[in-house]
């Protein structure tokens, strides 16, 4: 076992599929977020999208670790 994933031959490191899944996640997490006027509390919204987005990419590491 080398802990990558084949997919249709191709090695993809397990970090791609978390980032991936992540970045899914932040999709929904994002529009929620827009939809319950959040945003008016954020002082920079592009920093909180980019610290949202790696706190759930830590998060699903950490679960699949």
């Amino acid at each position: 076992m080398t802990g990558e994933y084949d997919l249709l031959g191709v090695l993809v490191a397990p970090m791609l599929a978390w980032a991936v899944a992540a970045f899914l996640v932040c999709l929904v997490l994002y529009r929620l977020l827009a939809w319950a006027g959040a945003y008016r509390f954020v002082w920079h919204r592009s920093l909180f999208n980019t610290a949202l987005y790696l706190i759930v990419l830590a998060g699903i590491a950490a679960l699949a670790a």
